[in-house]
């Protein structure tokens, strides 16, 4: 073992609709069905996503077409090749964007091989909903480009792309009665998410005091009704604040439910005028705390199906992060050693070693109980020059352990990164290509091995 110290995020505890209940039986009986080859049906809902929610809108649409009497299957992109276009009749796309108007990593082969090329699609039939959200500049760019080049290469489409900005119900309604009219059916369940519960901030302790970065908060809370809804490690709360209900943040969840209360690593982030965010600031300094007299927080939980162990709970785990990232790769630790596996390998970044080493405590005494085999730090401050350059952060770090992270690969480990999308992501990712080589990292996304959840 050894330690180095190298200088906006559905479901709750609320009784589900019959709708609901009634669409989720319909969407198990339509994966029951899916035996054999997943792309292989009268239609295919093809579903790129990152966080899961393309995912789960897709089971949805694939629901719906069923209810008609309609053989449907959803799939993911990354099973989707020529071939299985060539054999496809009609194809609804439901395509999240990432980043900057990039394809999910789920969708990164299919993006950068099959539509780089000309492909005879005269016989397809297809229709395409396109997720993201309009502060981004390339608003919708995966799913515009996708639907543009479906189109180049002679498709059909069965009615105009939709766009959808921050899960916009009006948007979502539009999907649901097009694919309500191709099944000849009107009667399908409603796809909203149950509503919002009412939740309590019991405890707020700031984790980072004299930091020179933004302050970070560890938040427990519990439901105002003591009900304690069920989760997995690597699920999302969102949170939708006071003065901005319309459109929920999203957050890690740093807990499991075992522990009695639903965690959330925060930082407050602050708009350009110097003013808090309108969630961050809520949750961070202006709810009042207290499990019985606090403040009502609107929060529901979301299933993150991208980001949970599933198949990977028995693997070697190489968790990579920084800053509030530490949330989702700490509930997954917690999972991992709950259940006896403790090949867990840790890489964390952050500021400076006297302030921003994040749960010092914990993590240090599972790595002295033998539940993390290794920990590797980065505090990117302590190893600054005098103009801001020398600094290390993980990247910095995979690559002085690239024989390492050759090794856990090859005894079958599973690579989970999260925190900001903006440099460390970026600079994680071009590290594990120069590492394992393009071809072996599109392979881990395509085997579910190499997942991120990032912002």
């Amino acid at each position: 073992m050894m330690l180095t110290t190298e200088p906006l995020r559905w479901g709750g505890a609320l009784l589900l609709s019959a709708g609901w209940l009634a669409l989720s039986l319909r969407i198990w009986y339509a994966q029951r069905a899916a035996n054999g080859n997943a792309t292989t049906a009268d239609w295919l809902v093809v579903h790129a996503s990152q966080t899961g929610n393309a995912e789960t809108l897709a089971r949805h649409t694939a629901a719906t077409l069923a209810t008609g009497g309609l053989q449907a299957r959803a799939a993911c992109i990354s099973r989707l090749d020529e071939a299985a276009l060539a054999g496809a009749t009609n194809i609804l796309f439901v395509a999240s964007t990432y980043g900057e108007g990039d394809a999910p990593d789920v969708a990164a082969r299919f993006a950068g091989r099959l539509m780089a090329r000309e492909v005879d699609l005269g016989h397809l039939h297809y229709a395409v909903l396109a997720l993201g959200d309009d502060n981004y500049i390339n608003y919708c760019g995966f799913g515009r480009a996708l639907d543009a080049w479906l189109a180049k290469q002679g498709a059909t489409r069965l009615f105009e792309r939709i766009d959808v900005d921050k899960n916009s119900a009006a948007a979502l309604a539009e999907w649901q009665h097009h694919v309500g009219r191709l099944a000849g059916t009107a009667d399908a369940p409603d796809w909203a998410a149950p509503a919002y519960g009412e939740w309590r901030i019991g405890e707020r302790l700031l984790l980072n005091p004299g930091s020179s970065g933004a302050p970070l908060y560890r938040l427990s809370l519990v439901p105002a009704d003591g009900a304690l809804p069920d989760w997995e490690a690597g699920d999302l709360a969102q949170v939708g604040p006071p003065s901005d209900p319309a459109h929920p943040r999203e957050y890690s969840i740093a807990s499991l439910p075992a522990e009695g209360r639903l965690e959330l690593l925060v930082r407050l982030q602050r708009r350009e005028d110097g003013t808090p965010g309108a969630a961050s600031g809520w949750l961070c300094q202006d709810a009042a705390t207290g499990f019985d007299g606090g403040d009502p927080i609107q929060l529901r939980v979301r299933a993150h199906e991208r980001f949970r162990l599933g198949a990977n709970a028995r693997r070697p785990l190489i968790a990579i992060g920084n800053g509030s990232g530490l949330a989702g790769l700490r509930a997954l630790l917690k999972a991992r050693i709950h259940a006896g596996e403790h090949a867990n390998w840790l890489l964390f970044g952050e500021r400076q070693i006297r302030h921003d080493f994040l749960l010092r405590e914990e993590l240090l005494g599972w790595q002295d109980a033998g539940w993390l085999q290794r920990i590797d730090l980065a505090f990117s401050r302590d190893r600054a020059g005098p103009h801001g350059n020398d600094r290390h952060y993980v990247q910095h770090l995979l690559r002085e352990q690239a024989a390492l992270v050759l090794n856990w690969i090859e005894r079958g480990a599973a690579i989970y990164v999260c925190g900001s999308l903006q440099g460390m992501a970026g600079g994680v990712h071009e590290a594990l290509t120069e590492i394992l080589g393009s071809a072996t990292l599109e392979q881990l996304v395509a085997d579910g091995r190499y997942r991120r959840d990032v912002y």
